[in-house]
């Protein structure tokens, strides 16, 4: 069975579908996130957190959570996370600091 909403990583184009879910420093963060350019590492980063989060790398075409698509997975990964708020933007600072020591590497 393929989802139309299901892609080898968490796309970007779901960030704004997670805005709801927690509180007013989530929703802050994801408006911030979305409004960025594509390319900004604060994004990439994002990007990066959330595949760690919903564990991207693990799954496949004939998984549960590919079944119901990105958008499924992403929300029950961020309706389970037991951090609070600012935990979790101090996660995307520190994975916001790999992405810009990764740049830095590869220019």
């Amino acid at each position: 069975m393929y989802n139309s909403d299901t892609e080898l990583l968490f796309p970007p184009r779901i960030i704004p579908a997670l805005r709801n879910l927690r509180g007013a420093r989530w929703q802050k963060l994801i408006d911030r996130i979305d409004e960025s350019d594509e390319m900004s590492p604060e994004k990439v980063a994002f990007v990066l957190m959330m595949v760690r989060i919903n564990g991207c790398a693990s799954c496949n075409a004939d998984s549960f959570r590919a079944m119901h698509g990105c958008t499924q997975c992403a929300k029950q990964a961020i309706r389970r996370i037991k951090e609070t708020d600012k935990e979790i933007k101090e996660t995307l600072e520190s994975a916001t600091q790999e992405v810009i020591q990764y740049l830095e590497l590869k220019s």
